[in-house]
């Protein structure tokens, strides 16, 4: 009898959280910028699922690093299917040539550069040496082959049979894997050039031409790639697609798609019937237990556009691939049931928990769940792929679920499947929602200590428990979210227009995302980023400074999170240096700086500029001064070393080592300004007074050095150059004026002469700039017409770049197109007009 009342609270909960409101699905402004890649299911760097594309139906969801994470949506009106997300058809593809992660596979290579037509089958190769695959560095995934180092080459021929298995009537892929620079050749005719790049698991369907130069016999497939740079790789392998033929359907007319903060709206025509799809991430910033918690809502709506009655159900399903990093990788998956709500739970077999790090990959450990809250039109069901399609197509339900299911390879994996029967659907509509959530048991290692995510609170709180908070939430949670869509699309239309507006909008998931929340077994609120295709690193400082607006607007809490453990390092005597560590480690073993060069003016620069900040805006100094100690070392070391920088790396350290750096002398002077203004808020005059004048001095040193005419050098010992002085934004905020003869009007007028289409640059020597920068660099405009000036071009550059990667930070003005850096915290620095005009408010 207990059990009975208990499911029918459950039941009366799940049917009260279907009643959705209306604004649900209206977004708060309709939105124009059309972004590079839509975030749908975000939560962290691994649960990170994107639309790289101007229609949800126009190809398979993606994880940033461009790995496929399968989404895929139908809805049926009156036994006629429209496909709304996802792509027609993923293949299903038969091995005929393995790569690595499937099976080790030897090749002939040299590290020279062949003479002749090495790429032909006829070619004779007599003195290069047989290697196993991968070639790569040794970070890198299934190396067989060391090869690696700045500006070498790897020349490689794989020699093969095909006999009976040349069928061209099917279709023929070629998947490959590579880091840098990449060509492969069929019988010595080019299939794939790349550019400098990195990419892992291409799947290149080969044209009908490509597939002529296969032939029975003995084929070769050569491949050449340059390493520029850091890690190198090439791993490549030969595909037969062996998928039964499509069920057919139409695809649906996508009308729009809205961004904003926390959700992306999607409104489409399926026939008679109007479908509203909304994603929404309840990352609420003040919030940390939602912020941390991995779980998304997928809302839907469906309504008649003719008036008359339709008979409508809805499908939403994944595969296990979305908790694999290749998908080679054996998984297992279940069905259960608990408290009203019935899942689909996934993951790998081995569970290999922390046990990869780096930057280009996937999770392969904790648990996928797909989740609908019981009741007579909801069903959750686990089967075959394209039966479970077949089945809702020709009947609107999906297949009897299997309880379990193995898979060994990916053409295996099984369908994850939601359905919502709505029956007749009129004008008035019709409505529901589901979960899709990731667990991933332990989240990093830091400190050589595994950490739960924050949500957890040390494994008081369950999935299945944060699942049952999501659903009896709903409605509070989604008016929350619109809230918070509300205040960052307001803030920054206040701060900078509409176009402004739109980016910080578009932007804010991807800051949030590429961290994760957690605490250390101190209680440390901690607050990990993650290099995202830039190196893999995890906290790194000169991340976590750029990403600084957001979250000294709203919540300099997570500000303090990610600096907090720079402290510690130092002061548990594991790092000694007189300046801050660069990073903790790469992602998810946090256990110490792993950075080949240090960057110890730039890293001292952030930490005690951030400190600073973070004192001024809480009126204290309550957090800096258990660490005085450290920030009094690296204000000196600023102060000995900072005037007129050595060779060394700055932030942007893609340009390489630069001696005389004038924007590196100005963070300096401003950490030394940084320190002097929290000393006197401590009560410590004759030590603010001392560095006070020590900061006026160097800046008035500085700008005899720097100047050049009508604007100030990128380098002190560089006669016409010029670079972005990003880093003298707080003499604005902080009101202290150390840069005499109008240093920062001169240099903002000098700018405006040098955008391109797509914005300013960097500095002289390259046509490519970082966006985060460009807006640091914008906000020291005197007033907000010459602002919008700056942020036009880059308004452009989201709108326009031919790079359907998660907003690329570091682009080139004149293409538009990604040089590397996807999906990373740093753009968070695109809210540094808002904490400005914030900060200047203050009396």
């Amino acid at each position: 009898m207990k059990r009975n009342v208990l499911m029918a609270a459950a039941l009366l909960v799940g049917m009260m959280c279907q009643a959705q409101t209306a604004a649900v699905f209206k977004p708060y402004r309709d939105t124009k910028l059309r972004l590079p890649s839509v975030p749908l299911l975000v939560s962290d760097p691994y649960f990170s699922i994107w639309s790289p594309y101007d229609r949800l139906s126009d190809g398979v969801t993606k994880h940033w690093t461009d790995a496929d994470k399968p989404l895929s949506g139908i809805v049926r009106v009156d036994g006629k299917s429209y496909r709304f997300m996802g792509e027609e058809q993923r293949p299903v593809l038969e091995t005929i040539l393995p790569m690595s992660d499937e099976q080790t596979w030897e090749a002939q290579y040299t590290r020279t550069k062949p003479v002749g037509e090495w790429q032909k089958m006829d070619y004779d190769a007599r003195g290069w040496t047989n290697g196993n695959a991968a070639f790569g560095s040794s970070e890198m995934s299934h190396v067989g082959t060391q090869w690696g180092g700045d500006n070498t080459d790897i020349y490689i021929r794989r020699t093969f049979n095909i006999d009976d298995k040349l069928d061209l009537s099917k279709d023929w892929y070629l998947r490959y894997s590579h880091d840098d620079v990449f060509e492969l050749y069929i019988n010595g005719r080019q299939v794939v050039s790349t550019g400098e790049t990195w990419k892992d698991g291409v799947a290149l369907k080969l044209t009908e031409e490509m597939k002529k130069m296969l032939r029975r016999g003995k084929n070769v497939i050569a491949a050449h790639c340059h390493n520029t740079t850091g890690g190198a790789y090439v791993d490549f392998g030969l595909y037969r697609d062996m998928a039964k033929a499509s069920v057919p359907m139409e695809v649906a007319k996508q009308k729009s798609v809205n961004v904003l903060a926390t959700s992306s709206y999607y409104t489409f025509a399926c026939g008679p019937v109007a479908l509203d799809v909304v994603f929404t991430a309840p990352q609420l910033i003040n919030n940390l237990d939602l912020l941390s918690t991995p779980i998304n809502y997928i809302s839907y709506r469906v309504h008649s556009l003719d008036k008359k009655l339709h008979n409508v159900q809805l499908y939403v399903a994944t595969t296990p691939e979305i908790a694999v990093n290749e998908p080679s990788q054996p998984t297992v998956s279940t069905l259960l049931s608990k408290n009203g709500i019935n899942y689909v739970k996934a993951g790998t077999i081995d569970q290999p928990i922390c046990a990869k790090k780096g930057d280009a990959i996937c999770i392969d450990w904790g648990y996928a769940y797909l989740a609908g809250i019981e009741g007579k039109d909801n069903q959750i069901s686990l089967g075959d792929c394209g039966e479970m399609k077949q089945t809702f197509v020709a009947q609107g339900t999906l297949l009897p679920s299997s309880k379990q299911c193995i898979s060994r390879k990916l053409s295996d994996m099984p369908a994850m499947a939601y359905a919502h029967n709505f029956g007749e659907v009129g004008k008035e509509g019709k409505s529901g929602y589901l979960m899709v959530g990731y667990d991933d048991i332990y989240s990093l290692e830091y400190m050589y200590d595994r950490r739960m995510a924050y949500w957890k609170h040390d494994g008081k709180v369950d999935i299945l428990q944060a699942f049952e908070n999501l659903r009896d939430n709903y409605d509070t949670i989604m008016d929350q979210c619109r809230a918070l869509d509300k205040q960052i699309y307001d803030d920054a239309f206040n701060a900078g227009g509409e176009k402004y507006a739109e980016i910080c909008s578009g932007a804010y998931r991807q800051v949030i995302s590429a961290h994760k929340l957690f605490t250390d077994n101190q209680g440390h609120l901690l607050f990990f980023s993650k290099e995202n295709n830039s190196n893999g690193c995890v906290n790194t400082v000169d991340l976590t400074y750029p990403s600084a607006p957001l979250f000294l607007v709203y919540n300099p809490d997570l500000e303090k999170a990610m600096m907090t453990s720079i402290f510690e390092y130092s002061r548990s005597g594991r790092w000694t240096k007189p300046f801050a560590a660069h990073d903790l480690g790469t992602y998810p073993i946090a256990n110490g700086q792993v950075y080949g060069g240090d960057m110890p003016l730039e890293e001292a620069g952030n930490m005690l500029t951030l400190a600073a900040s973070i004192s001024k805006i809480e009126g204290n100094t309550d957090y800096v001064k258990q660490y005085w100690d450290l920030l009094t070392t690296w204000t000196d070391y600023l102060v000995e070393n900072g005037q007129d920088p050595t060779n060394q790396l700055c932030t942007d350290d893609f340009a390489g080592h630069w001696a005389h750096n004038a924007n590196l002398s100005v963070k300096a002077i401003m950490g030394i300004a940084g320190y002097s203004e929290m000393a006197r808020m401590q009560g410590l005059p004759d030590v603010a007074d001392k560095y006070a004048a020590i900061a006026q001095k160097m800046a008035a040193k500085w700008e005899s050095m720097a100047a050049e005419g009508d604007h100030y050098r990128l380098a002190f010992d560089r006669a016409d150059t010029w670079s972005q002085k990003y880093n003298m934004i707080w003499d604005k905020m902080w009101k202290l004026n150390l840069f005499p003869n109008g240093a920062m009007n001169k240099e903002v007028n000098y700018y405006l002469g040098k955008q391109n289409a797509y914005g300013l640059p960097l500095d002289c020597r390259k046509d490519y700039t970082k966006s985060d920068w460009v807006m640091w660099t914008a906000a020291m405009a005197s007033d907000k017409a010459t602002f919008e000036r700056f942020v036009d071009p880059l308004y452009k550059y989201i709108n326009e770049t031919s790079s359907r990667v998660p907003i690329s930070d570091w682009h080139d003005t004149v293409t538009a197109k990604m040089m590397a850096f996807k999906a990373r915290s740093v753009i968070g620095g695109y809210w540094m007009k808002v904490l400005m005009d914030r900060e200047l408010q203050k009396k």
